[in-house]
């Protein structure tokens, strides 16, 4: 099974290699351009897909007057418009579909969900092609623990994505998590950012003028006004984020951590720096190293000094180290 579909792809990647007249590829361009394919292909495999199927089934022409051979198809033979994708696009489908599915509209993922479909198809069972290996080989895991997506209701999801589409305001029945009780609420709904296993809509609720956040998961009901969103325009969902919206603390000015780390601590930070200003220094009688960088004070790189537990003992910023020995002494509290 697998040997015939190696072969249909290589001569699908041969039709769209091979241009019209008067322009022409020569035997070992087209050679090289396989192999760039990752097609497991030699000089002579390819001179029999020329002449054998190739040349049977399609006008090629062949200008033998050049060494090497030169190739094109006639120039009123119209384009090849394949339904299946080459192999590149096939794996590069395969790899994105999980990414999207939590950023693209319900409508463009349904569209999708066929072309994701025949991506899978078409690189199971090949062998020969080295590019169906990486899809078996290599996957992208995140840092730390990741929970579970939260579960979104798609039609909600599918109301939300297309009152943003359309400028429209939106009429939302959403779950307050500090009153444990839900609300009717007009919003107008200026982006979407997906953080880690939750999404959230970026609005400012009717009748005032604060950007807010709101989790997707909690939006019970949505139906889309007939109605424009005022601010749309005005909008700039990546100067939003820079502002520090999500990280509490992204516009604040650069302070010094200083911290002596664990040596295991101290190689993850030489291969993978706090900041581009860090430093890291030995400490006299002991294994143990000086951290210097100059980070953002937000809460999302606290939490990470917490999880280093006794790997770090923090000095500066001093509000950092009232906080960690405020949380320590609660923790004792709770485990005596």
């Amino acid at each position: 099974m697998s040997e015939p579909k190696d072969r249909l792809f290589r001569h699908l990647a041969l039709l769209r290699l091979i241009p019209r007249e008067p322009k022409s590829i020569s035997t070992a361009e087209l050679l090289q351009k396989l192999k760039d394919r990752e097609f497991d292909i030699d000089l002579r495999t390819l001179q029999r897909d020329l002449v054998g199927r190739i040349g049977v089934d399609f006008p090629l022409l062949c200008d033998e007057s050049q060494r090497p051979y030169q190739w094109s198809f006639p120039k009123e033979m119209p384009q090849f418009d394949f339904p299946a994708l080459d192999i590149s696009t096939a794996l590069a489908f395969v790899f994105a579909e999980s990414y999207l599915e939590k950023l693209l509209p319900p409508g463009v993922l349904q569209h999708l969900r066929p072309h994701f479909g025949m991506a899978h198809k078409q690189l199971q069972g090949l062998e020969h092609n080295n590019l169906t290996r990486w899809a078996e080989r290599v996957r992208a895991l995140p840092n730390g623990k990741t929970l579970l997506p939260a579960e979104i209701d798609d039609a909600v999801w599918e109301k939300v994505a297309t009152a943003l589409m359309q400028k429209n305001k939106l009429q939302i029945s959403y779950l307050s998590r500090s009153k444990g009780e839900s609300k009717q609420l007009c919003i107008q709904p200026l982006g979407v950012i997906a953080r880690h296993s939750i999404s959230y809509v970026v609005g400012v609720v009717d009748g005032y003028s604060d950007l807010r956040q709101f989790a997707l998961q909690r939006i019970l009901q949505a139906h889309v006004l007939n109605e424009p969103v005022d601010r749309y325009d005005d909008f700039n969902i990546d100067d939003y984020i820079a502002s520090g919206a999500f990280t509490s603390g992204h516009s604040e000015p650069l302070v010094e951590l200083i911290a002596d780390i664990h040596p295991q601590i101290a190689w993850l930070l030489r291969e993978t720096p706090l900041s581009h200003a860090q430093r890291l220094e030995p400490l006299p009688n002991s294994d143990w190293l000086r951290l210097h960088a100059n980070i953002t004070p937000d809460r999302e790189t606290l939490w990470w000094i917490l999880g280093l537990n006794d790997n770090i003992r923090v000095y500066q910023p001093s509000e950092w180290v009232k906080a960690i020995r405020e949380k320590v002494q609660r923790m004792v509290q709770m485990y005596k």
